[in-house]
């Protein structure tokens, strides 16, 4: 570590300690007592760091498997329970995505030994770049050898095994808690469809930047009976892509987390990313900047349990559906042989893979099965997830539609499938739009309908409640 290095990481822990020292000076929280609101609640986590030097996830570019780690790779859980036994778990992993078949698999062993059903059951990515590749995720992007792709099965089938077992520590630490809400906000996520990134910090000078954000940190605190605090909640609309060497780490988000729980000893720090496709953290590169980016959002989270949070009283409630999401014009049999002479090897190998599943007896798909889940937390917030990469105005506009103050909305949950773009970043086009298409391997990009599709699923599981 040089000295520069060093004088900025004692300068973060001297303003970590700071916080830690000003919330000795908080307000009490005006929760209601855990016996009065009738909550139940337990966490726990487990490192989920490869233990082998194994390809990583997140960038086409990656040429050669991980060569280290800068900190730990978590999974987190937090189990809810009301007043009248429903239950429901948020599952926090310090990766960039899972598949649907390791979701269901996760889930369904989660139904098996817990009694959760879907609609329960969160499973939530960070997307951090610096993490391993999963199951089938983004497998479309990297051309592995036998002796990696070994790696990264023998990798997934043990992370759901861990998964299933942090889950269960978490329901065997259930204990009446208080529960409170607030939002704080954070400004480093910058819309990267409308910012070149060389431009940004003299952009971010004359106060230039453009495009739509979302800068909200929603925060879920539980408290158990003696007011300790047990596990803080959080999310954040920005890739996790500060970083892009060859070190595992949960990037800014891992950070936070760090920071969080560097606070408050004993407490489990979980983070879930939200509508981020289109927001980056930006300038990067650095992990100084990680480290930079991961005590902002850290402080957010401090600010919002420093002042008054909202306690949460009442039922909870939750719905989940997979919606057909449809796609474009699907391609031909003769386009796809074509493709498959591309000399773009990402659209060749995509070409033939879908042309092996058609000579498989698997006729290719003209939607997908989309996951739609909704939590409402009592009288607290109406939490919207979806899968997929989903781009900010989503959140912008179901806030908007829905409850605004009240409403939260994540991205990267249950399935991360490709990028969801809107309407608008769908006309537009570009990466967003329909280019990262190629990388998750689906035949074609998105149709017209898509946002609107989506959009009327979240009101009909939301329905009436909230009006």
């Amino acid at each position: 570590m040089n000295s520069s290095t060093a004088i900025r990481c004692h300068a973060n822990w001297l303003i970590v300690a700071g916080l830690a020292a000003l919330m000795s000076f908080a307000p009490a929280t005006q929760a209601l007592a855990a016996d009065d609101a009738g909550w139940k609640a337990g966490a726990a986590k487990v490192p989920i760091t490869p233990e082998k030097l194994m390809w990583m996830s997140g960038y086409a570019g990656r040429d050669h498997a991980a060569e280290g780690k800068l900190h730990d790779l978590w999974a987190k859980a937090l189990v809810l329970e009301d007043a009248a036994g429903k239950r429901a778990v948020l599952v926090t992993l310090d990766l960039v995505g899972i598949d649907r078949t390791f979701a269901l698999a996760v889930r369904d062993e989660l139904e098996k030994r817990y009694k959760f059903d879907r609609s329960q059951i969160a499973l939530c990515c960070s997307h951090t770049h610096t993490g391993p590749v999963v199951g089938r995720n983004l497998r479309a992007m990297y051309f592995l050898d036998d002796q990696q792709s070994k790696l990264v099965d023998e990798y997934t089938d043990g992370l759901e095994r861990k998964i299933v077992a942090v889950v269960g520590e978490a329901v065997e630490k259930l204990k009446p808690a208080q529960l409170t809400w607030g939002t704080g906000r954070a400004t480093f996520a910058v819309n990267r469809r409308n910012n070149v990134e060389a431009d940004v910090p003299k952009l971010m000078e004359d106060g230039a930047l453009r495009g739509p954000v979302d800068h909200d940190v929603p925060v879920l605190a539980v408290h158990d009976a003696t007011d300790k605090l047990v596990a803080v909640a959080c999310g954040y609309a920005c890739h996790a892509t500060v970083l892009s060497f060859y070190q595992w780490s949960g990037d800014y988000a891992g950070f936070a987390q760090i920071d969080v729980e560097a606070i408050h000893p004993g407490a489990v720090a979980l983070f879930w990313a939200g509508c981020g496709g289109d927001q980056n953290p930006l300038p990067r590169r650095e992990v100084a900047l990680a480290k930079k980016y991961g005590l902002a959002l850290a402080e957010a989270i401090e600010r919002v349990l420093i002042n008054e949070m909202s306690p949460i009283a009442g039922r909870l409630e939750t719905s989940y559906a997979e919606i057909d999401l449809p796609l474009d014009r699907l391609p031909t049999r003769d386009e796809l042989t074509t493709q498959s002479q591309s000399s773009n090897k990402y659209e060749a190998a995509r070409a033939k893979m879908l042309l092996a599943q058609i000579d498989g007896g698997r006729p290719l798909s003209p939607a997908y099965p989309y996951p739609v889940e909704v939590w409402r937390l009592g009288d607290g917030p109406i939490w919207v997830t979806l899968g997929g990469e989903v781009v900010v105005d989503y959140s912008l506009r179901i806030k908007s539609e829905l409850v605004p103050g009240r409403t939260w909305v994540a991205g990267y949950t249950n399935d991360v499938m490709a990028y969801i773009p809107s309407r608008r970043v769908l006309a537009e086009g570009g990466y967003e739009g329909g280019g990262a298409m190629l990388y998750y391997g689906l035949p074609t990009v998105w149709s017209p309908a898509v946002e609107e599709t989506i959009l009327r699923e979240v009101h009909r599981q939301v329905g009436d409640s909230v009006k």
